[in-house]
């Protein structure tokens, strides 16, 4: 049977996208499949919202049409990635129980229409979600062309409905068991917020209690918790009728509402959907890629969704340039995707995302540009065979990402407005990258071992066991690295009461007293004395400047400002066989780049590449039978010339050999074996 923790595997790298015939007449649908082979399509995800074409009216069903379509994509070679409807709600559901709709943040409940717009505690919406799931499983149960189940669609809003309030009462009533617990908690008698009965809890929506954090914090728990048990629902039916057929749902990247680290426990395969804006930075798109590739610790994933040419949601929808669709799909790949697929075949007629991209534009023909891309890529991706799949990753430093502490981080009063945890989280990975070094995103639960080095940035929230962790990693050799406002709250938001960085202090080998915020237009600076290689001597540093007590740390940095200044800013400490590094301040660009190369050196991490020219992106990826895959990206648009580690290499996107050296093209991709 399958399970959510057995690798999938497929039989190539899927090539194919979403397709909605439905939307087309059935003249065309013939075309289509020709389109579809002349591309080297061999994956079509359907029917994703097809729910009303399916099931007209509550006693009504129509699966004929789908049965031909079917049909039709087995005989033209394409396999299919089966979905289920339930993210587009009826109007006739709607209609018939207007409370499965959802209740947004400041109270009003949600007309009919759009996406994701149930009530996700609703029972008439988890019924009729439940049949149409079971039925789409029976009737094509024996269907040998199904690679892959994709449950419903970008699984997004929550809701403060009182069907919500009643389940969430459960739901802290299951976790607190008491309801001095949750009061306690929550520390409740701030304001004089005490409950004194369950039914008293509500919604923290836009007019509800605000200012217990811990509240808001669990509210975000439990919505994602309701959201993941609407997937569970459907999942667990088709486990039931094909446990034989592996099981997805499209993620977003870091999305906040849902703590994809927990969806991840269930599901066969992770997919995500990348649609990086036209100012989005490589490293952007690359932390994207890697903190999908954590969720199941460096297992293969999908690439489920992404445009062809351009998405129609951004401020400035620009179009992809020539060479730029195929560089991200192998961006991708080399990230540890085992698939490039689209949304969608065909460009929509009407409606919201008309503007948005496709394979078959509004013309319906396969002579432009966006179709010869597509169908070049394709050709590249076939030739490759099964050559690229299976491989790891292969990464020696890990940087923690903990859905909890971003949800609790934002919802502190304080210190800052700026303070956002996916920026700094970014911000490190971002350092990395551009040094050529390849990082991993994981949970704080994830196994380190594997790892040389582990940073986790603004750790606001610290669970003890994550603290042992960390500290039992460290103490067996392993170099970790904090970084200011850490270890201020537990897990239920409640102030650490024996001094910051709480259950890090005797890691860290500090003590942190006071927190000053930085306005940004006046910056701090901090000042190595002695220097550190390749490190600038002095350097801006703001947001937050944490006052460090050390408690046997060395002092590696001072700050060059203010009353505090000549007071520790960056600190390190010998723990066991290990070494914990503290930076007390947000560093400025070029001076954490030059910073995280120091520490990786120090930890005997070195870049992919012997040196990593601007725009170069280089991975590893190891298959499961140890050889080694070296992906090579030029996010340029100018031809460069890229220095190799010793020996020679075969390109598998060509056949051409290389020794030293390798030159690519602008916005070209290499992918290298050892001969």
């Amino acid at each position: 049977m399958t399970t959510a923790n057995k690798p999938v595997r497929f039989p190539s790298i899927l090539h194919g996208g979403d397709y909605n015939p439905d939307q087309w007449p059935r003249d065309i649908w013939d075309e289509d499949v020709r389109l579809m082979q002349a591309a080297h399509v061999n994956a079509a995800t359907l029917p994703v919202f097809s729910w009303v074409t399916l099931q007209p009216s509550e006693d009504e069903y129509d699966f004929e049409w789908l049965d031909d379509i079917l049909n039709r994509l087995q005989k033209g070679g394409v396999q299919i990635c089966m979905a289920t409807p339930t993210a587009s709600m009826p109007a006739w559901l709607a209609q018939k129980y207007p409370e499965a709709l959802t209740v947004g943040y400041h109270g009003v409940r949600q007309k009919q229409g759009n996406r994701q717009s149930n009530c996700p505690n609703n029972p008439d919406f988890r019924r009729l979600a439940a049949n149409i799931t079971r039925r789409l499983g029976e009737r094509y149960k024996d269907n040998s062309n199904i690679l892959l189940w994709h449950v419903s669609n970008e699984y997004y809003l929550p809701c403060f409905c009182s069907v919500c309030a009643e389940a969430f009462r459960k739901w802290l009533a299951e976790r607190y068991g008491t309801l001095d617990n949750v009061n306690n908690n929550w520390n409740a008698r701030f304001w004089g917020q005490w409950y004194t009965d369950w039914s008293q809890i509500d919604t923290p929506s836009a007019n509800g209690n605000l200012c217990l954090t811990g509240l808001k914090l669990d509210y975000d728990r439990f919505q994602s918790d309701s959201m993941l048990a609407c997937y569970r629902a459907e999942a667990n039916i088709l486990r039931e009728i094909t446990p034989q057929i592996p099981i997805t749902t499209n993620m977003m990247g870091p999305y906040k509402p849902l703590n994809y680290q927990e969806w991840a426990k269930e599901v066969d395969i992770v997919s995500w959907d990348s649609y990086p804006r036209w100012d989005d930075p490589p490293s952007k798109v690359a932390f994207n890629h890697a903190l999908m590739r954590g969720l199941k610790e460096g297992q293969p994933w999908m690439l489920i969704e992404q445009t062809p040419s351009v998405q129609n949601w951004a401020h400035y929808c620009s179009l992809k340039a020539p060479g730029v669709l195929r560089k991200e799909a192998f961006q991708a790949i080399a990230h540890g995707s085992e698939t490039v697929m689209y949304f969608q075949w065909r460009r929509s007629r009407g409606a919201v995302e008309k503007m948005h991209g496709a394979v078959v534009g509004h013309e319906g023909s396969g002579d432009t540009r966006v179709f010869r891309e597509v169908s070049a890529l394709g050709a590249d991706l076939k030739s490759l065979g099964t050559q690229t799949l299976g491989g790891i990753v292969q990464a020696d430093v890990a940087i923690i990402f903990d859905w909890d502490n971003w949800w609790a981080v934002e919802h502190s009063s304080g210190p800052s407005r700026d303070l956002h945890y996916l920026d700094q989280v970014v911000a490190w990975y971002t350092a990395l990258h551009n040094s050529g070094i390849t990082a991993d995103l994981v949970s704080p639960a994830a196994d380190l071992t594997r790892y040389k080095m582990a940073i986790a940035p603004l750790l606001y929230l610290v669970r003890d066991t994550t603290a042992k962790k960390l500290s039992d990693w460290t103490q067996a050799g392993g170099t970790f690295v904090g970084t200011f406002f850490s270890g201020i709250v537990d897990e239920h938001d409640l102030v650490t009461m024996t001094g910051y960085p709480g259950p890090l202090r005797k890691l860290l080998g500090l003590r942190v007293e006071e927190v000053d915020a930085r306005p940004a237009a006046k910056p701090n600076s901090v000042v190595f004395d002695p220097p550190l290689d390749n490190v600038p001597v002095t350097a801006d540093a703001g947001l937050l400047c944490d006052l460090i007590y050390p408690e046997g740390a060395e002092v590696l940095a001072r700050y060059g400002t203010d009353f505090y200044a000549g007071t520790a800013a960056i600190t390190r400490n010998t723990y066991g066989s290990g070494v914990a590094y503290y930076v007390g301040s947000a560093l400025e660009k070029s001076a954490l780049k030059s910073f995280a190369a120091y520490l990786s050196a120090s930890a005997d991490v070195s870049p992919v590449l012997p040196s990593t020219p601007d725009g170069i992106e280089a991975l590893v990826r190891v298959s499961p039978e140890g050889s080694r895959l070296l992906y090579v990206i030029n996010h340029n648009a100018d031809a460069v010339t890229v220095g190799l580690p010793e020996g020679a290499y075969l390109d598998l996107l060509g056949g051409s050999q290389s020794t030293s050296t390798l030159d690519l093209s602008g916005n070209g991709a290499a992918i290298l074996v050892k001969v």
